[in-house]
């Protein structure tokens, strides 16, 4: 049976996008003939599309001119789509407030294609801290940040979610039981604490951005890292109440 997404088929624009995609997953770009031999296709049609991308902006070229890699202009076409832009630009002065109360770093994550995206991040004001680079994504099932999205969203729109998600680097497989325990328990205490499943000795802490019928929105996260010199910061309690005020301050009532 033909494939209902195959009814309306634009080739040329299925090469562009395959391009993009293969790329957006190569931090040092690719050669020529990497991506001929990655997409198996023809040297001439990827070399014609290429060009149309580099034109466009949308990848740019090495100054050696042998390897191609994308361009900032996705990540900037992302951050002027309205409703992204009114939510980064709402939340940063609070995120900005809350790192220098805490005196730690936070980031910002919204839902997209099966993951979570990092749109908005704030550092503390000491020399170091743990910081999430804007537009990496975020695991769904790997993350306390994708657990908290989850466990604020209706049952079919949980399920849309779990389908449409696609495994990242280095995620730990989630059984269904657990997960949906782990769903709860969120749900009951409203935010998820926890040790971070990506480095030791850091607890994240991550609260929902509430929506009108308290569906999560988007997801504020702060990775809580504990200094063991003779500084007296705010304890791992006081940070998880300033992020809650935080994220209660970005919420939508």
């Amino acid at each position: 049976m033909a494939d209902p997404n195959d009814r309306y088929r634009a080739p040329a624009l299925d090469k562009g996008l395959d391009i993009l995609e293969l790329l957006a997953g190569q931090p040092h770009g690719l050669t020529r003939a990497e991506i001929v031999k990655a997409m198996g296709r023809s040297p001439g049609e990827i070399y014609r599309m290429l060009e149309r991308l580099v034109a466009r902006h949308y990848v740019m070229r090495s100054p050696q001119g042998d390897r191609y890699a994308l361009s900032l202009k996705l990540f900037e076409l992302g951050h002027r789509h309205p409703p992204v832009e009114r939510l980064v630009a709402q939340a940063l002065p609070a995120m900005e407030a809350f790192a220098q109360a805490a005196e730690q770093s936070c980031h910002l994550g919204i839902y997209h294609g099966g993951n979570l995206t990092v749109v908005a991040q704030a550092n503390g004001p000491g020399n170091w801290g743990l910081a999430i680079r804007l537009g990496v994504r975020v695991s769904l099932l790997g993350t306390g940040s994708g657990h908290v999205v989850l466990a604020f969203q209706p049952e079919q729109r949980r399920a849309e979610m779990l389908a449409e998600h696609e495994a990242l680097e280095g995620e730990v497989p989630v059984a269904e039981p657990e997960l949906q325990a782990i769903v709860e328990r969120i749900r009951t205490l409203g935010y998820w604490q926890g040790e971070s499943q990506q480095a030791f000795g850091v607890i994240d802490i991550s609260m929902p951005i509430r929506g009108l019928q308290g569906n999560a929105l988007a997801v504020l996260t702060c990775p809580f890292i504990r200094r063991i010199d003779r500084h007296v910061g705010p304890s791992l309690d006081a940070a998880r109440q300033l992020l809650a005020g935080t994220a209660g301050a970005i919420s939508i009532d």
